[in-house]
Order: C-alpha cells, then sequence, then structure tokens
C-alpha cells in the first residue's frame, strides 16, 4: 500500500514542527493551533541537533510522529551567504537527509519540506513558475544554499515516486514578522530595514545607509499567511511538484524603504549605497497554482510592516539581535 496517500490529516495527530521557534516555524505552530491542531511538538535545537543522524534517528523511534514540517534551515542574507557557503550548504543538507529519510522509514503519513523562491535560477522569467527550477545558473549569492535547499525539493519528490511517500513541498517568497532575525550580520532585507530605521530613530541620527541602488523588485508574504497557505497544502494537497507560496505582488526595494521608514516613523535621509550588492533584479513568484487550489493572501504590505514593527518594539529585548 502507498503510504500516506488515504490518509488525511486530523486534529489529534501529532505534529512535529522543525524549527518552531523561528520566524517561518513559530507562525505554522500558530496557523495549527488557530485551527484546532492540539499535538503540536517541536524542539529547540539544544533539545535536538537536527545535524546529527543518531539523533534524530532516536527522536523518531520515541516520539513517531504523525505529522512533520521541516522548517528548520540555517538561513540568512546576502553577506552570510558570501562568507560561509561551507556551513550553509552542509548543515542544510545535514538536516534535510536525516529528517526526510525518517519520515520515511518511521511512517509519517505527511511531511511538508519548506524550499524558498531564492533557489530559482537567477534570471528565471517573471514571475517565477514552479517549472522553472534547475532551468538555469544560481544567484552566486546565496548558491550554497539553494543548492542544498533544492536537493531537499528533489528528495521529497523522489521518495513520493519510488514510496508513495506522502512529501509534499512548498516554495515560500520573501517572509517577515514575529520572530524574525534582526541581527544586521545576518538578517534579511524586512527586518534590516525595520532595525535600521528604528535605531537611527532612537538615535536621533539624520540618515540610514540601505545597500545597493533601490531598484530591484521583490515580493513580501507576511509570515502568518505563509503559514495558512501551510497549512491548506498540509490539508488538501498531495502532487509530486512544488507550490510557491506568495503574494503575486512586488515593490521596489526603494518603495519598500520608503514604507518601513513611514511605519516606524524615522524622518531622516535614506542614503543608497551602490558600492553593495543588489542581488537578484526582479524576484516575483507565478501563485497562479495556489490560487487554483483556493488559497490567496490577505494582509497586504503596509498592514503587514505595521504588525512586524508592533511585535519588534513589544519585544525588542528578546528579539535576535
Amino acid at each position: 500500500m502507498q503510504k500516506g496517500m488515504e490518509k488525511k490529516m486530523n486534529r489529534s495527530d501529532k505534529i512535529y514542527v522543525a524549527g518552531h521557534r523561528g520566524l517561518v516555524g513559530s507562525a505554522i505552530v500558530r496557523s495549527l493551533r488557530e485551527k484546532g491542531y492540539t499535538n503540536i511538538i517541536g524542539r529547540t535545537h539544544k533539545e535536538l541537533n537536527l545535524t546529527s543522524q543518531q539523533e534524530v534517528t532516536d527522536f523518531f523511534v520515541k516520539e513517531r510522529p504523525d505529522v512533520v514540517v521541516l522548517a528548520a534551515a540555517k538561513v540568512g542574507g546576502i553577506n552570510a551567504n558570501n562568507t560561509a557557503p561551507a556551513e550553509f550548504a552542509y548543515e542544510n543538507l545535514q538536516i534535510q537527509c536525516n529528517v526526510i529519510k525518517c519520515c520515511h522509514d518511521y511512517g509519517v503519513k505527511k511531511l511538508l519540506f519548506l524550499g524558498s523562491t531564492c533557489i530559482y535560477p537567477k534570471m528565471a522569467p517573471q514571475p517565477i513558475p514552479e517549472n522553472a527550477l534547475l532551468t538555469g545558473p544560481l544567484e552566486e549569492t546565496n548558491e550554497a544554499y539553494a543548492v542544498a535547499k533544492i536537493a531537499g525539493l528533489e528528495m521529497c519528490k523522489f521518495f513520493k515516486r519510488q514510496y508513495g511517500d506522502d512529501f509534499i513541498s512548498c516554495m515560500p517568497t520573501n517572509l517577515y514578522g514575529p520572530y524574525d532575525n534582526y541581527d544586521l550580520q545576518e538578517s534579511h532585507v524586512m527586518p534590516a530595514m525595520i532595525r535600521k530605521f528604528h535605531d537611527a530613530k532612537v538615535n536621533g541620527a539624520g540618515s540610514v545607509e540601505l545597500w545597493g541602488t533601490g531598484t530591484p523588485l521583490r515580493e513580501f508574504l507576511y509570515v502568518d499567511d505563509m503559514a495558512d497557505a501551510c497549512v491548506f497544502l498540509l490539508e488538501n494537497y498531495d502532487g509530486e511538484q512544488h507550490v510557491n507560496i506568495g503574494t503575486g505582488k512586488e515593490v521596489t526595494i526603494k518603495e519598500l524603504a520608503e514604507t518601513v521608514k513611514r511605519v516606524v516613523g524615522f524622518e531622516g535621509d535614506i542614503v543608497w549605497n551602490s558600492e553593495m550588492p543588489d542581488g537578484t533584479p526582479r524576484k516575483l513568484t507565478d501563485v497562479t497554482k495556489l490560487h487554483n487550489l483556493g488559497w490567496t493572501h490577505k494582509i497586504e504590505l503596509e498592514e503587514g510592516v505595521q504588525l512586524a514593527y508592533g511585535w519588534f518594539k513589544e519585544n525588542v529585548q528578546a528579539a535576535r539581535l
């Protein structure tokens, strides 16, 4: 019998969310709880090192989860990816290999693996359809992370194809919201801007320096919308191809900066350092597949930035700075 294909999720399933305290995982936990799932488990890195095959195996033997969401990964912005590519490749491959194989070995009925739209080719067609994966060279600044994540997506596909495992994958666009990483050495563009404008406002600075030219186009999805889409896919999707999760809307980095500046209430100037890299010129997901399945986003950019900044202000002592 093909494992998992006839089985639907139910509210009492034991659901293991790997990375449950991060930006993505914590939002998925919130969404699952809101929808009535009561048996959700997580482990901190101290409690379970996902790069250790033995520790992961021991965990699955003991806990026997019914459903697994693999939201744990080593992630970071351009600077982090550029300076530590070996760690990004090795750690992400280890995490994925250990968790995906255990999901197969211990009869998990549903696995959701999270990729990221930064693993599409640098010059992919825009908006980016799911079938653009592996059709061209990657963006050099996050190549190591991308190669590892592609391996995870493909592994889920191969386990489904060979064994009938109900392993699905999704590809979220740029995410932001509660529990984001605000460390300027590692953070992505949205939390970096929130932190920079907030610090400048608090310190009475006259200007904020941002990287690049401000011209690249990006799409941003509030993380609670992403989580809602993930639970929707867990409940309604069992296809082999990964599914893009996004808004299908884009803004320039300059427009984003003006929005964050306005929400934070910083009244100084923005200085663009064009000596620093811009990254991919445009990155917009084609969300036709997700829309056709019956899901669309609810939170628009300005409201999302207000929610994210509100969380940051309340949690500035506990936030990852």
